[in-house]
């Protein structure tokens, strides 16, 4: 019988309740031989080198400059709950999420599974936007508010406001903007924010969801930014992977790590192709010159370079999210990462 397609596999895998994550960590990697690979990238602009990579075939290149023919399968998954039970059963060997789901992976598994960071995949701000003229600081939020994020108390932006919030109400009171926070995902509240009208006026939003919802609504102004909080430009998702695959696998995750570095300086020298490509692998139906703006707007960088993510490892350790507590960014990154100048 001809095998289901990667990303149905994956699904019924998730579906079904494979294992769950404390059962999973606990159990080894499962690696598929030399010369395979398969990757999941979840959905947006943010993931621009991934489609770069994809499009242009950059593992299959550069495993043939080593010798080598890599099968590369890709997957496409919302949300890291789903990419990490696909890791950890073994259904996938890349997954990718924001900085706080991989490091959290990093400090679960360490010691059985040691799931580490392969590469970043750019530095973008996140904005707490809103359309409640009342709302000007974090302070001003009130029990009537709603913030929409896409995983309440767990996701990118809840970990990167809980950070803020210990530093503002103490520590104690991290999760104090967990109370207000809906899950939702970026276009539903992209939508809810431009009518109005609705219990969500505020969203801690991603790009090109905060440009959209600026255009559409004059309405809508900025609280902060994740670069506010981390204290500058920041990594927003990265790669992770087991330490078998790493381990087992080193001329195809060499091969990886190869196409990533291509792939990110090549955006940088052609983002009018660089538009295009994102247009046409995600099937995207953003206006051209929006994506180009994104890409362009000197916020925005596309670099495999760390940046700033041992400020969520340790924040994150000092309010109990993370138990083991990372000295460098080069404890929870693989070593093909060191060679960049990373924090």
């Amino acid at each position: 019988m001809k095998p289901a397609p990667l990303a149905s596999a994956i699904r019924r895998s998730v579906l079904s309740g494979v294992m769950a994550l404390s059962l999973a960590a606990s159990l080894p990697g499962v690696a598929l031989a030399e010369g395979s690979i398969r990757i999941a990238q979840q959905f947006g602009i943010s993931y621009l080198i991934l489609d770069v990579v994809r499009d242009q075939q950059l593992i299959e290149k550069h495993g043939r400059e080593a010798g080598l023919e890599i099968d590369v399968e890709w997957a496409s998954i919302s949300g890291a709950t789903a990419m990490n039970e696909a890791l950890l059963s073994g259904s996938l060997d890349i997954v990718t999420a924001g900085v706080p789901p991989a490091l959290t992976m990093w400090d679960r598994t360490k010691g059985t599974q040691d799931v580490k960071l392969v590469a970043a995949l750019g530095s973008l701000p996140n904005y707490l936007i809103t359309n409640n003229p009342n709302v000007q600081a974090l302070e001003d939020f009130g029990p009537d508010d709603r913030i929409a994020v896409p995983a309440a108390g767990v996701g990118f932006q809840s970990r990167t406001l809980q950070i803020e919030a210990a530093r503002r109400f103490g520590r104690e009171n991290f999760d104090r903007l967990d109370e207000i926070s809906i899950s939702l995902p970026h276009p539903d509240a992209t939508a809810a924010l431009i009518a109005g009208g609705t219990e969500i006026n505020s969203h801690f939003s991603a790009a090109p969801f905060y440009y959209q919802a600026e255009a559409a609504n004059p309405a809508i102004h900025r609280i902060l930014s994740s670069y506010d909080i981390l204290g500058g430009p920041a990594t927003f998702n990265v790669l992770y992977a087991t330490g078998a695959f790493h381990d087992e696998n080193p001329q195809t995750y060499g091969a990886l790590y190869a196409a990533l570095g291509e792939a990110a300086a090549w955006i940088e020298d052609n983002p009018e192709q660089a538009a295009e490509v994102f247009i046409r692998q995600q099937q995207s139906s953003l206006p051209p010159e929006l994506v180009l703006q994104i890409i362009q707007d000197p916020e925005n960088d596309f670099t495999i370079r760390p940046e700033k993510t041992l400020v969520y490892a340790q924040e994150l350790h000092a309010i109990g999210v993370l138990r083991n507590e990372a000295t460098s960014w080069q404890d929870y990154f693989f070593e093909e990462a060191w060679d960049e100048d990373g924090s």
